[in-house]
């Protein structure tokens, strides 16, 4: 199974559809906030549903603030993380994961692309599609046999 992992898109649909040409064929998509809008014109453009959590830049209420789902017995939290002061640290993100027992945990508002393992949990940050900027990404997730693997794809910028 392959998911594309988009989060503070911040209203470049331009750049998102590049992005998800960029991701290929994928089975899931998910988008971690900001702004819940691109994901439903990523919905229009794919034909596909997106799994979306809301950030703190999104002022709908379509959709819920977390999220947690399990896909093929590997469950994971979707969240912004704003919440949760990733800005700061991940502490508290992974005192929740622990609490949930979440196999892989995906976050976004810091806007720096991370993929890391902390006791066991696999913490995805996708960075970001902003307009401006310098280094734009999203994430692929791999999950094969019941092991996950995640990367960052970098997107060549817009000239303005």
């Amino acid at each position: 199974m392959k998911i594309a992992i988009f989060s503070d898109t911040h209203g470049n649909h331009t750049l998102l559809a590049r992005a998800f040409d960029l991701a290929g064929d994928v089975d899931h998509i998910f988008h971690l906030g900001d702004d819940t809008d691109d994901a439903i014109f990523l919905e229009l453009l794919c034909g596909k549903t997106v799994i979306k959590v809301l950030g703190n830049c999104d002022f709908s209420t379509d959709s819920p603030r977390e999220s947690l789902l399990s896909l093929e017995g590997m469950k994971f939290l979707l969240t912004h993380g704003d919440r949760y002061g990733v800005k700061g640290g991940l502490d508290k993100l992974t005192t929740r994961a622990a609490e949930e027992k979440a196999d892989a945990v995906f976050y976004g508002h810091t806007h720096v692309p991370t993929v890391t393992t902390i006791d066991g949990i696999l913490y995805v940050n996708p960075g970001c599609l902003k307009r401006g900027f310098s280094k734009p990404s999203f994430a692929l997730l791999s999950l094969e046999n019941g092991t996950l693997s995640a990367s960052i794809v970098p997107v060549t910028p817009l000239q303005d």
